[in-house]
């Protein structure tokens, strides 16, 4: 099935398509989050330790964002049905086998096997997005998707609270795996039958970098891990990760230059990140991400550890946020064509409203009623946040030759990975550091979350900046008679 051709039923199965997509980055980015609460029943039913926890929950993040550029060149070149089956099933066994483990050690090997396959899976989806839809159709996609973000993002604390409600604290963290096996066995069989081949590029067929596969995934472990381990390596040691992953990723957009300058296939073209509008949204989405995903990190601790909410109850506080996120992403994604960059603006000057809000709503309203009084601001802020990812996602990728989306979408969620680890590392410290000093959960949850802000403020001076060099243009519509292959790259 070729996504080309005109007519009501090509129309229908190019959605149908899309929600096998969303259901699977659904299901692979809940994952990301669901096992937060599940923890505590992991260690008591299994016998983990608290550094196997931490690898159950990092390590996931990690191997997640070392597959996603590769894997998103990986389709490129030989085809995104094939990668995103093989991610699919990949995902489907590992889950299983995290839910089937018998000791820690095994729980962690399948559980970076899960954020591997998440990894391959997530940049076909945005590559299949560019593949099957122009214009405003593309933006409604993207739309589509953000909410998807917004939703499984916030949503897997209180399923995870559910689950372990439901089978109880010593077997309960099993089904937070088995969730997914019907799920990923029903999207599976959906996307033999819906989704597109990617058509062939023209001229030789071109080989995979591994030179750069290889500079770029130790650069971006050397990277992360030092952010997502930050609570659990003690010293100061583990910065010195840091330089190194200067000199690699160095090391790779030097290789990249040369792979170009001799004409041959670079794992990334670097042409890309000279397109202001995918350089910026590349910088937005690391910075904002930095921002916002604290803010159910240090939210449910507190919830728990400070006023004494179960996991469920604590899970079903982000709600507000999660159903606010998925109401802008969708509006959103039907007006960034007209308004461009001034929606991502602001989204975040919204975000940062919603932030301050709840940060006054725990000061006045302190105990077991807080998160009522938090319910609106978090609201407001998750309004805010659907019209940012949306509009951004949707500005970022609009210039992106169809045969390099995969590659693209896989540095723009590698951008996301990235800002959440650094910013839990720095919300965390702040959070952490004042609890430890002087014992107040609500001041170190607002502490917290005005550090949260004043990363979202960096992301909003950014945004402000551009717009106010470049006005915002719209998004202009590619003809419905362009092929994929065909489309013109800005990049050259």
């Amino acid at each position: 099935m070729t996504m080309d051709k005109a007519g009501p039923t090509a129309d229908k199965r190019r959605w149908q398509a899309l929600w096998v997509c969303l259901t699977t980055g659904f299901m692979t980015l809940l994952d990301s989050s669901i096992v937060n609460v599940a923890l505590p029943s992991m260690e008591r039913g299994l016998g983990a330790d608290t550094a196997d926890l931490s690898w159950v929950v990092s390590g996931y993040a990690l191997t997640f964002g070392l597959a996603l550029v590769p894997a998103g060149r990986l389709g490129d070149l030989r085809g995104r049905r094939t990668v995103f089956l093989f991610g699919l099933a990949l995902f489907t066994l590992a889950s299983a086998a995290c839910g089937l483990a018998s000791g820690a050690g095994w729980l962690v090997f399948f559980r970076l096997s899960q954020g591997v396959a998440s990894g391959i899976l997530a940049p076909q989806t945005t590559g299949l997005i560019q593949q099957m839809f122009r214009g405003t159709e593309r933006a409604r996609a993207f739309g589509m998707l953000g909410s998807v973000v917004g939703l499984s993002t916030a949503i897997g604390p209180p399923a995870g609270g559910l689950l372990i409600h439901l089978f109880g604290t010593d077997d309960g963290w099993r089904w937070v795996f088995y969730v997914n096996l019907p799920i990923g066995v029903a999207a599976f069989c959906a996307a033999l039958r819906l989704l597109p081949r990617t058509p062939p590029a023209p001229g030789r067929r071109e080989g995979m970098d591994l030179p750069g596969v290889l500079l770029l995934g130790t650069g971006v472990l050397a990277l992360m891990l030092p952010l997502v381990q930050e609570q659990q390596w003690t010293g100061r040691l583990k910065w010195a990760l840091l330089p190194v992953a200067a000199v690699l990723l160095a090391g790779f957009w030097a290789w990249e230059r040369w792979q170009g300058w001799w004409g041959r296939a670079p794992l990334l073209d670097l042409r890309l990140f000279a397109q202001r509008s995918f350089s910026l949204g590349v910088l937005l989405n690391l910075v904002y991400f930095a921002g916002f995903t604290t803010l159910f990190f240090v939210y449910t601790l507190f919830l728990q550890n400070g006023v004494g909410y179960s996991a469920l109850a604590a899970g079903f506080s982000s709600l507000p946020f999660a159903c606010g996120s998925a109401i802008g992403a969708a509006v959103s994604g039907r007006l960034v064509v007209r308004h461009g960059r001034k929606l991502v603006v602001a989204g975040l000057g919204v975000v940062a409203l919603g932030l301050l809000t709840a940060i006054a709503a725990v000061q006045l309203v302190p105990g077991r009623g807080v998160a009522w009084a938090a319910a609106l601001p978090l609201l407001v802020a998750g309004l805010g946040s659907g019209v940012t990812i949306s509009p951004n996602t949707t500005l970022t990728l609009a210039s992106v030759p169809v045969r390099r989306a995969g590659a693209a979408g896989g540095v723009l969620v590698t951008a996301q990975r990235i800002g959440s680890a650094a910013g839990i590392a720095a919300v965390g410290a702040v959070y952490f550091a004042h609890l430890a000093n002087h014992g107040s959960p609500a001041t170190a949850l607002q502490l917290g979350l005005l550090t949260a802000v004043g990363i979202v403020v960096v992301a909003l001076a950014l945004a402000v900046a551009d717009l106010r060099e470049r006005q915002a243009e719209p998004l202009s519509p590619v003809p419905s008679a362009t092929r994929p292959e065909e489309e013109p790259d800005p990049a050259a």
